[in-house]
């Protein structure tokens, strides 16, 4: 029985796909998702091992053309966009003018000068009109194809394997945070090789008239080898093991890059960009709180927005688990800068019961290569 309430969330191409094959589905910002099929641990194990298939299609997906294609996304992102050649993507973020993050995403160079941003669903359209405000100033065209693309995620060890057959691209030539123009069972896509699990895998872009089609041949196709279709419940203790951040949890509007550890994709020497010199000040004067990764001491599951108290004053928890992998719970959580380093001892309010805490290295789990 339908109730009003999921008929006003969207779905994605593959929703009928998810309810024929038993998905519990949840309201995941507006977007009616899979949680999980068989089980989180399970899903979580088989990609860990074997492999597991995502239904992202609720992303965003922005293409940018023109003369001034180059220009635009250097001034609304905050990585090097100059240094990507075509075939290739990188991770960055949009910025405000605090230096804080709109949203963060992946940039993909198509062509010359052709360009693919992927969003977080839940903020399409706030990324929109900001981006399109700071495009006005700009030769090139800004389009909101989201409805036209469906995203899978083919994630694990036994990735390639499975899709090499359906592929007439060479993946094995396909570099980490590289990608393909190239037919998936005769479907006209992106075969890109990224991933928000920590495992190998490939994200393949498609039309939404072909994704039903191509996640149950991909699943067919790695029946032998264990594949298990997986929700975002396996999605989110896979990422968080790897130490990726999720918007709204552990980045938002009210934290720059300096803070959540996130460095490495500002890029300070290149072209102006919004946010920058509010980044410069803030880098000058150096941050009073850092994204930590921990681990409990104490038996529980610290979740995000605990209470946390380090030496040196309060914190907070933004993600945590009990990690599959690992045995053991897990988090993330912005503590003063004088507490974050490796082997500081502070405490998490779980819902009253005071329970004791470890920073630790991230990510947490990484693949052997």
């Amino acid at each position: 029985m339908t109730t009003a309430a999921s008929e006003a969330l969207k779905h994605t191409p593959l929703f009928d796909v998810h309810k024929s094959l038993g998905a519990k589905m949840v309201d995941f910002g507006g977007w009616e998702m899979p949680v999980e099929y068989s089980g989180i641990r399970e899903e979580h194990r088989a990609v860990r091992e074997r492999a597991g298939l995502f239904d992202v299609s609720h992303m965003g997906e922005f293409e940018v053309e023109g003369p001034g294609a180059l220009d635009f996304l250097q001034r609304v992102t905050c990585n090097d966009v100059s240094k990507l050649e075509v075939g290739r993507c990188h991770y960055s973020g949009i910025l405000t003018p605090a230096g804080t993050f709109v949203d963060d995403l992946l940039v993909y160079r198509v062509g010359e000068a052709r360009y693919l941003m992927v969003v977080n669903a839940g903020n399409t359209p706030k990324d929109l009109a900001h981006c399109r405000r700071i495009a006005q100033g700009y030769k090139a065209s800004l389009e909101d194809k989201s409805d036209e693309w469906a995203l899978l995620a083919l994630q694990g060890p036994k990735a390639q394997g499975i899709l090499g057959d359906l592929v007439e691209a060479d993946l094995s030539e396909i570099p980490y945070y590289g990608f393909a123009a190239s037919r998936v069972s005769g479907a006209v896509s992106i075969v890109s090789r990224t991933g928000y699990t920590g495992e190998d895998g490939f994200e393949i872009y498609c039309s939404s008239q072909d994704a039903p089609r191509l996640f149950r041949e991909i699943l067919d196709a790695g029946r032998a080898e264990g594949i298990l279709p997986c929700g975002l419940g396996a999605r989110d203790t896979l990422r968080l093991e790897a130490s990726m951040a999720l918007y709204g949890n552990d980045i938002d509007d009210n934290t720059t890059p300096w803070e959540a550890d996130l460095g490495w994709i500002v890029k300070m020497k290149k072209s102006d960009f919004e946010g920058r010199d509010a980044l410069a000040r803030q880098k000058e004067q150096g941050v009073t709180r850092k994204l930590s990764g921990f681990e409990l001491l104490d038996r529980g599951i610290a979740r995000h927005g605990y209470a946390a108290t380090a030496p040196s004053g309060p914190g907070i928890v933004t993600s945590g688990i009990p990690s599959p992998t690992l045995g053991k719970s897990i988090g993330l959580a912005y503590l003063p800068a004088e507490d974050a380093a490796v082997g500081t001892e502070f405490q998490i309010d779980l819902r009253g019961r005071a329970a004791r805490a470890r920073v630790v290295p991230t990510p947490f789990y990484k693949r052997a290569k």
